[in-house]
């Protein structure tokens, strides 16, 4: 089944140039089921970008999928025009007595700071306290990880001595559930951040670490009792995203070394290859696959009970 996105956004003209099944909203509404309704905080500096990497996993389900944009009232984005903010993304006002399946929480480039420090901390408290009776699921990339881990488990992060920045090799360690069906023993995940989360605190929170590698420490975890789901690294890549960060960690002064394990060779002339992009798929079906299972019809009648 197609992904429904806004008409007009424009993500569409890649996402249908890569195949992507689109359905128009006018006959999305004409169809007599329910659409999984995924609320997207988008708070990484490229909107567009990632508005297109994570609608194209969403759109590789036999499900119908509705991606319902946001983002915060009080920090203002410097690289994205403020009419097209208006136009595409929603605020937590506007999203308040409304219900979704789940919140995605992306990462995002402010991972050094103190979580109180952030800008939006106090509205992202508020987005993320909303979700529990509004939202039945949630979704952590990387810095979004690490906040949901903060916020609902008071899971610290630390600070690690240079940028782990990469594709790094990782193995899975839990199998229990239908998260990692299909996945090889040994997976690789694209990573850019200064902190990480360490094994025993989440261990002690009563999560479970679904993935880890030797180089990289955990990557995935989950909380088995909410279905919560945190991924410490960026599935959802562009074969050149690294490339472009690097590239922009150079351009800006910063002593950045080389991403491990990416360019053909170690030669940054070399265009690398996207070998991660099967599993950003397979884990984003088993995701939604495990998330339309376990969610209510009626979302309002169940989360107000919560």
């Amino acid at each position: 089944m197609p992904i429904k996105v806004p008409d007009n956004l424009p993500a569409l003209e890649t996402l249908r140039a890569e195949a992507v099944d689109i359905i128009p909203q006018e006959l999305a509404m004409q169809q007599d089921i329910r659409p999984l309704r995924l609320l997207l905080l988008n708070l990484m500096p490229k909107k567009k970008d990632t508005e297109i990497q994570f609608a194209r996993l969403f759109g590789n389900t036999p499900l119908q999928v509705e991606m319902i944009l946001m983002t915060t009232a009080s920090y203002t984005p410097r690289n994205t025009e403020p009419g097209y903010m208006r136009r595409f993304y929603r605020q937590l006002d506007d999203v308040r007595d409304d219900y979704f399946d789940a919140l995605i929480v992306t990462g995002a480039p402010i991972e050094t700071l103190e979580f109180n420090d952030v800008t939006y901390w106090q509205e992202l408290t508020d987005i993320m306290e909303w979700s529990r009776t509004h939202c039945f699921r949630r979704l952590g990339i990387c810095w979004g990880a690490q906040a949901l881990l903060h916020y609902f488990h008071d899971v610290p992060k630390y600070e690690m001595d240079e940028k782990l920045f990469g594709v790094f090799e990782h193995q899975l360690t839990d199998l229990s559930g239908r998260l990692m069906n299909g996945f090889t023993d040994r997976f690789p995940m694209p990573i850019s951040r200064y902190t990480m989360n360490r094994q025993d605190d989440l261990e002690k929170a009563g999560l479970q670490v679904l993935a880890q590698g030797h180089e990289c420490g955990v990557g995935m975890v989950r909380d088995a009792q909410t279905g919560d789901l945190f991924v410490l690294n960026h599935l959802e890549y562009d074969a050149a995203t690294l490339a472009d960060e690097f590239h922009r960690d150079a351009a800006e002064g910063k002593d950045t070394a080389l991403p491990k394990h990416y360019f053909p060779n170690n030669d940054m002339t070399q265009m690398p290859v996207n070998f991660w992009r099967p599993f950003a798929f397979l884990l984003m079906s088993n995701w939604i696959n495990d998330l339309y299972q376990a969610t209510p019809y009626d979302l309002a009648a169940t989360l107000k009970d919560r």
